[in-house]
């Protein structure tokens, strides 16, 4: 059967999306969105799960309406874990990795998990590490935890429910979990010490196809019964895929979303700091991955909001010429400086929103040519999502690394058309456009003085 159109379930941490791709043009040609909310009911704040399962529902049977779905596949934030029971039920809801319950067991848990040598997990605040997630789990529900008969990882959780097949998958365990070795392609020792290795399902790869859309599915949604659900992926991997199919080493790839995520493929040698949240990934090749990441769109929210104003040359000269700027960083607890707190070099109130915007757009640029040096990244630099639109967050970056910069200007979230890379059949390309850079020289001179006024700012502020 030849493959047109995938269906690819998109589930970010502030919003889930579906989208339709044609696979021979490789584009999204349809899309139905929704917010991504957390609950507050019940033992912690959790993943509205049967919400998002509704609108799963919901947008394959409109779009299957539209367009004929010819295959399913799955991509997800990660840093989450979903635990059933023996009914394939869930033993207890699905954890919010931004709660902090976790953070009150982490001297235990500090003295179990394993060495960053051996997973290149770093040791991260909250619920970003689902050992630290499971470790609090079992010891908060103990009677819950006893009933779990199966571990799964969030993309895949998605799959068992639209097939009934149970999997974890490469990428999604080796996203700063603490559970996996990349080295040896196996799960790390903490798994075995805690008991935990029965639990957790088969792993298999991302591009597998676990099997068919279950009967149920297929008969509220009117997608065939035939059709092919592939296992998932972890969305920042999902965005490299691409450009691993199409490009040759040495590059580097920023996703951006809630999540600012760099991933180096063919990097320099270097020594990853795990207190700055630099961490091995694991490709949808199985391949150790140097990373590095920060939590650039939810600090744009909480600087911009939502609804940002328009971009201004004039503005963007301004700060320029005048020095406007935000030292690092929010908001705190990860990315590479975790410890330390924000500080505007001028009166923000005096900003124009417009001067705002470019202030915050260079801050970002900023924190990732910080994080791209942190794992030795080389070669051009792919940016992905919706930071791709964002001219002065482009510009500033190319200046900041003196390397090359392409937009993916193809769709607003490259992880939609990254999952869809996984149905065979897939004419990938990236859209990659490069950036041109205006005024370079003012532009790396601001880069130079932030990186000065930075590192003063960190030191005084571990004085």
């Amino acid at each position: 059967m030849t493959m047109k159109t995938v269906a690819v379930i998109d589930i970010g941490k502030t919003n889930a999306k579906i989208a339709l791709v044609e696979l021979e043009r490789f584009e999204e040609i349809a899309v139905r969105k929704a917010g991504n909310g957390v609950k507050d009911d019940g033992p912690y704040p959790h993943f509205d799960t049967e919400r998002l399962w509704r609108f799963i529902l919901d947008s394959l049977a409109a779009l299957n309406r539209e367009h004929p779905i010819d295959a399913i596949s799955v991509t997800t934030h990660g840093a989450t874990a979903v635990l059933l029971d023996s009914s394939g039920a869930l033993a207890l809801p699905v954890l919010d990795y931004e709660f902090a319950g976790p953070d009150a067991l982490a001297d235990e848990y500090d003295k179990v998990r394993p060495r960053f040598s051996e997973t290149g997990s770093a040791r991260l605040p909250m619920g970003l590490n689902v050992g630290a997630q499971l470790f609090w789990q079992q010891r908060m529900f103990p009677d819950h935890f006893a009933r779990v008969a199966t571990i799964l990882t969030y993309a895949q959780y998605w799959s068992y429910r639209l097939t009934g097949i149970r999997a974890n998958e490469l990428t999604s365990l080796g996203c700063h979990t603490d559970l996996w070795n990349p080295a040896t392609a196996d799960f790390s020792s903490m798994v075995d010490q805690q008991g935990w290795r029965h639990l957790f399902a088969p792993v298999r790869r991302a591009g597998d196809v676990l099997g068919p859309v279950l009967r149920q599915v297929a008969d509220e949604t009117g997608v065939p019964p035939e059709t092919p659900v592939h296992c998932g992926i972890h969305d920042s991997n999902a965005s490299l895929l691409p450009h691993l199919i199409t490009r040759q080493a040495p590059f580097s790839v920023a996703s951006t979303g809630t999540w600012i995520v760099m991933l180096a493929v063919g990097a320099r040698p270097v020594k990853l700091d795990e207190r700055r949240d630099t961490l091995i990934n694991v490709n949808a090749l199985g391949d150790p991955v140097p990373s590095a990441r920060f939590m650039g769109g939810r600090a744009f929210s909480l600087l911009i909001g939502g609804d940002p104003p328009p971009a201004s040359p004039e503005a963007e000269a301004s700060v320029l010429e005048n020095g406007h700027m935000l030292l690092p960083s929010l908001p705190g607890g990860s990315g590479p400086f975790p410890t330390s707190s924000p500080r505007w070099t001028t009166d923000e109130d005096r900003l124009t929103p417009a001067e705002r915007l470019a202030a915050v757009s260079f801050h970002l640029a900023l924190m990732t040519a910080t994080c791209l040096d942190l794992i030795g990244a080389r070669g051009e630099i792919l940016v992905e999502g919706p930071f791709a639109s964002n001219e002065a967050y482009l510009r500033m970056l190319a200046a900041a690394t003196g390397r090359p910069v392409l937009a993916n200007r193809l769709n607003s979230t490259g992880t939609s058309l990254g999952a869809a890379c996984l149905v065979a059949g897939a004419h990938v390309r990236t859209g990659a456009e490069p950036v041109a850079l205006q005024m370079p020289v003012a532009y790396a001179g601001y880069a130079d003085l932030w990186r000065r006024l930075t590192a003063a700012h960190v030191q005084a502020g571990s004085q």
